[in-house]
């Protein structure tokens, strides 16, 4: 008996397919991520549920965790106060308050979606040099007395990353409570005898959320994307660096390594220690951190004097909530702008309502300026760079590649008063499906500082104009539509 080869391919093609719907509808999605799969599913057979099982599973809901609501009560009934304050000018008794004043809408916006209390008397300090920003952390981490909360997505096992374990140690050896949350996806190599050390003289390190294995777990998606340090609850930092050696400039792929970090000193500390209390306890079950006894409240809380001018709010955002808070605030400020908008990112993969606020900031004669890489550290993330590059230099946004190195820094700054610098990067990842967390700053000295950064990485970066998109190759131009239909899922 012949076999039929065509009736089995049928089969094998009608199979595939209705398994591929059903897999992507049985857990509700955005209709851009649904088509996405569907046709990633569809027309790879097999080789699309291998990547679905890495890219596409959604994060089991005993893995939420909702504990926002405990973690800030002891900042909840500010809020109230100070919704109330922004209602009146005359209470806007520093240039500082003044623009967050201004920008009441914002910060109402973030205190109603994410609890974010404004914060003011903060000091801040820029860092887009791996090498001065781990001299000052070693200093803070050597002076610390009685706390160190450390969570990174990326926290190599290599060169940097066995001085930072050093540094720790040593400190936990000293009595001092050290505590290490890590991505074990973005760590990937580092595993639990690496930090083997730090157990041994007291401190703790433990994989995000306990996913130990990343061969098992298989999520790429839904990533601890933080980079959070925070000592004796009066210094903290927060921005793009990782640990590791590549984000110091030693790696000979991306040789110099432009980012952002930032150091604070000032009350805008407690909203990073929230945060890491927050992932603490949603990752060891044991040794919770209670934000509401009096003793954790000192030791996590201790109360800060007058050190700066900058108000700020910190804001997170992730896949346990639908709001994508860091995102809202990435539109806000566009749609504030009055004559320019400056913006750093590695990755340029904007959804349609991010797209919007640049294009419609750029036609109503804002200046809108973007840097990206000129080098991938992902194939298909850079192509789709490309192409949204290419369609925004057509509305007239002015799109830069830097050329020195690989740009790595998650900033925006609008007409030089209101600023952002986090971990997240311009694109559907980060707006939708990893945990990350932004500072947000009002304050001009601090704009002016950021904008003059910005400034001087105009000056080792090319402007792309449409004919030089025009001129690429078909095999290119295909490659960068072929990513782009992928967006809602890179």
């Amino acid at each position: 008996m012949a076999i039929d080869w065509m009736l089995i391919w049928h089969i094998i093609v009608i199979g595939n397919a209705l398994f591929a719907i059903i897999t992507v509808f049985r857990q509700p999605r955005d209709i851009a991520a649904t088509w996405a799969w569907l046709l990633v599913l569809v027309f790879l057979p097999l080789l699309g549920f291998i990547i679905y099982a890495f890219f596409g599973r959604k994060l089991p809901k005993s893995k939420f965790f909702r504990l926002k609501g405990s973690v800030k009560k002891h900042v909840k009934h500010e809020l109230n106060e100070e919704k109330a304050m922004l209602k009146k000018p005359k209470d806007a008794d520093t240039p500082s308050k003044k623009i967050a004043w201004e920008s009441a809408n914002m910060v109402r916006m973030f205190m109603n979606s994410d609890t974010s209390p404004l914060y003011d008397n903060n000091k801040i300090d820029v860092f887009t040099n791996g090498d001065k920003l781990m001299d000052q952390m070693f200093d803070d981490i050597k002076n610390a007395k009685s706390s160190i909360n450390l969570e990174f997505y990326t926290f190599y096992a290599d060169k940097i990353g066995k001085k930072v374990l050093a540094a720790l140690v040593e400190k936990a050896k000293e009595g001092v409570d050290v505590r290490v949350i890590y991505d074990s996806w973005g760590s990937m190599g580092t595993t639990q005898r690496f930090f083997k050390p730090l157990f041994e003289a007291g401190g703790h390190a433990y994989p995000f959320l306990h996913t130990h294995s990343n061969f098992f777990d298989f999520r790429v998606n839904f990533r601890d994307h933080h980079k959070i340090l925070v000592i004796d609850g009066e210094h903290g930092y927060v921005g793009g660096f990782n640990i590791g050696d590549q984000y110091m400039g030693w790696s000979k792929k991306f040789g110099n390594w432009q980012d952002c970090s930032i150091r604070i000193h000032g009350n805008a500390i407690y909203g990073l220690q929230s945060q890491f209390i927050l992932d603490w306890n949603a990752t060891d079950g044991k040794l919770q951190i209670n934000p509401n006894n009096p003793e954790m409240i000192k030791k996590y809380y201790p109360i800060i004097h007058t050190v700066g001018e900058a108000v700020m709010q910190i804001v997170s955002s992730g896949p346990d909530t639908s709001m994508e808070q860091i995102k809202i605030g990435y539109i806000k400020m566009i749609e504030m702008a009055k004559h320019k908008v400056q913006i750093t990112t590695p990755y340029l993969i904007p959804d349609p309502s991010v797209l919007d606020a640049l294009k419609i900031a750029s036609m109503s004669g804002v200046d809108v300026q973007i840097i990206v890489p000129d080098m991938p550290d992902h194939p298909f993330v850079y192509r789709a760079t490309q192409y949204y590059a290419s369609q925004l230099t057509k509305l007239g946004v002015k799109v830069y590649y830097y050329n020195n190195g690989f740009m790595h820094a998650k900033t925006v700054v609008v007409d030089d008063k209101i600023v952002s610098v986090g971990s997240a990067n311009m694109d559907y990842r980060s707006f939708k499906l990893n945990f990350e967390i932004n500072s947000f700053t009002y304050d001009e000295e601090f704009g002016k500082r950021m904008g003059k950064i910005f400034e001087e990485d105009l000056k080792k970066s090319t402007l792309q104009t449409t004919k030089m998109f025009e001129s690429e190759s078909w095999w290119l131009n295909f490659k960068q539509h072929f990513s782009r239909l992928l967006s809602p899922i890179l």
